[in-house]
């Protein structure tokens, strides 16, 4: 891909979206991605937080990470019957 020129999140369309030098965009549906790969509200809370704080991250982890490993890495969830 070429150049990065802005990424930012729309909140009309719930989007976090990449606009490259060539003219292209990439458009990345958030609430498809936490609903695919989030499983409890700490790791949908933690996509928000990379979604509102630094969407080039976030934009980072989806399309060249693993999002699913991400959040099992940095969330621990301990449900209050164990």
């Amino acid at each position: 891909m070429k150049r990065l020129l802005s990424c930012k999140f729309n909140m009309d369309t719930a989007c976090v979206e990449l606009k490259f030098a060539d003219g292209s965009m990439i458009a990345i549906d958030t609430i498809a991605v936490e609903n695919e790969v989030a499983d409890n509200m700490y790791q949908r809370s933690e996509l928000d937080y990379l979604i509102y704080n630094d969407p080039t991250a976030y934009a980072d982890l989806v399309l060249n990470g693993d999002p699913e490993a991400y959040l099992k890495a940095i969330t621990e969830y301990k449900p209050l019957d164990s």
